[in-house]
């Protein structure tokens, strides 16, 4: 298996230019989307379920809900979108006509929707700080932990995108994988009332230890399981960006 470059850059630039042309498309809904998230259920729901670990509940989810956008726009950008650039766009049979390989479109599109990530976590966090959320300057360590989700995430996306035969069958990935992280790791509820198998297992997840971190981020501690948290995030990284180089490189010179 080859290794990719430092020409991969080329890839994510590609990627940022574009966006910067159609930003005006995506930011509304980035910002739009949490305050609406955060007035029904911190507020609006918060107001009948009270304090939740000794904290409003409004404070509880919005370290949950920074995590989860990220997962969600490293996926998307992963997915859907990366997918079309191959099959639809041609734009990595472009790619391909220049000095850059394989594994430098695999790199460049993980490292983008990582930094996706980072740009919607940086949207969230400056939405809760509008809320009054954000009392420590611990918080700072949100975007380089979304970086890592967003790495990890993207990776895991992009597998999946390499080995699917039409754009239909994502349907699976978000009903089956995205949509159950986002509603089973801790980012709206607590997972104490669950059996103590769930809890344990759920720390193995893509998405679990990332709420953890970042929910510790705001309180100014860390989770008891700080070593495992991150040592499972990078865990999927190795695993998945590998074999995304393997799994991207029989795709595209098949």
């Amino acid at each position: 298996m080859k290794f990719f470059t430092r020409r991969s850059f080329r890839v994510w630039q590609r990627n940022r230019d574009v966006f910067f042309r159609l930003w005006h498309t995506e930011a509304p809904a980035a910002v739009i989307e949490p305050i609406l998230l955060l007035l029904a259920f911190g507020i609006g729901m918060g107001a009948f379920i009270g304090k939740i670990n000794g904290q409003d509940y409004i404070n509880f989810i919005a370290p949950g809900m920074i995590a989860a956008w990220a997962m969600f726009t490293a996926s998307n950008e992963c997915s859907y979108a990366a997918f079309l650039r191959m099959e639809h766009q041609h734009t990595y049979d472009a790619i391909l006509a220049t000095p850059l390989n394989v594994e430098d479109i695999t790199a460049g599109e993980i490292f983008w929707g990582a930094t996706r990530a980072v740009m919607t976590a940086g949207v969230v966090l400056a939405v809760s700080a509008g809320f009054g959320l954000v009392v420590s300057w611990w918080c700072l360590l949100v975007l380089p932990i979304a970086f890592v989700l967003g790495i990890e995430m993207a990776a895991i996306s992009l597998f999946y995108t390499s080995i699917i035969p039409s754009i239909y069958s994502f349907n699976y990935f978000f009903t089956l994988i995205i949509n159950p992280l986002f509603l089973l790791s801790g980012v709206f509820f607590p997972l104490d009332a669950f059996p103590k198998a769930f809890d344990t297992v759920s720390w193995f997840t893509p998405l679990r230890p990332a709420v953890a971190l970042i929910r510790g981020s705001f309180t100014g501690e860390m989770p008891e399981r700080l070593g495992l948290a991150i040592g499972i995030m990078a865990a999927y990284i190795v695993v998945f960006f590998g074999a995304t180089l393997w799994t991207m490189r029989r795709r595209l010179t098949k």
